[in-house]
């Protein structure tokens, strides 16, 4: 197969789900994995995708574009597990935590299983999968039902009216976007009902973030940054960016590098 078919190959699964790995098209095309990599980097150069680790990305911009979660999965690992690490030392023994569907929330999931006597609320299938377990008493998991979205969310009618009914005590949410004006946002109408149903449960809001969704915005708007209680996002945030977060949300925390938790040197 020549170069050309390749690359319109992967623009092509680009545009149906948003992004694709590099794995998935090796065993597709029958090539090696350098030689995918050269055809993305090909592509990302004249703008066409978005070269991420493991693979390629649409290119943002288009405020309905919503890649799927193996896609985003890839994006910025070792940020979200940062981030992870540090929204859940936030969450205390005995508490109820509502969970939003995403990479992100997916990752302070894992890091929440150490947390006894703790109830969780999930519009995520990923999360209750991992959180359940059968032999701890101490941990309770609801999921709130719904239809599944590109980005594995349970959203609509039925996810929006379990939770009118619960209350919480810390919304933990992942997001699309950042945007100085547009605030939260979402590609997806269906979720963005969802996630703001969320928003109203909850005591406390707790957004997880990595730098690369500030200044992103997508079709629907979830919530403003003054509705905002706790920003985490990492230390590749610039530093006029989180001047204007700062003035906005309740409180910026930026989570301690890996390598700075390693030597113990902190930030």
């Amino acid at each position: 197969m020549l170069a050309r078919q390749r690359q319109e190959h992967i623009l092509r699964e680009v545009d149906r789900h948003g992004g694709v790995r590099v794995s998935e098209l090796v065993g597709v095309l029958g090539v090696s994995d350098m030689t995918i990599r050269r055809d993305i980097e090909t592509l990302a150069a004249k703008g066409l995708v978005l070269k991420v680790h493991g693979g390629a990305a649409a290119v943002g911009g288009r405020s309905a574009d919503e890649p799927g979660f193996s896609v985003k999965s890839e994006m910025n690992p070792l940020e979200k597990s940062e981030i992870a690490r540090t929204a859940a030392g936030m969450i205390r023994p005995g508490a109820s935590v509502a969970l939003s569907a995403g990479t992100t929330t997916y990752a302070v999931a894992h890091e929440l299983r150490s947390v006894t006597n703790l109830t969780v609320v999930t519009n995520s299938p990923r999360v209750s999968e991992l959180l359940y377990d059968p032999a701890r008493e101490d941990l309770t998991v609801v999921l709130t039902g719904g239809v599944r979205t590109p980005s594995d969310a349970l959203a609509g009618p039925v996810a929006v009216a379990t939770l009118q009914s619960l209350h919480v005590d810390t919304l933990i949410l992942g997001v699309h976007g950042i945007d100085q004006r547009a605030g939260l946002t979402t590609p997806n109408l269906v979720e963005a009902e969802t996630n703001r149903a969320l928003i109203a449960c909850s005591r406390r809001i707790i957004v997880v973030a990595d730098h690369s969704k500030w200044g992103i915005v997508g079709l629907s708007t979830i919530a403003t940054l003054d509705q905002v209680d706790v920003l985490v996002t990492d230390a590749e945030l610039d530093e006029e960016a989180r001047r204007t977060v700062s003035q906005q949300v309740g409180q910026l925390v930026i989570a301690p590098r890996s390598d700075d938790l390693a030597t113990g040197t902190g930030r």
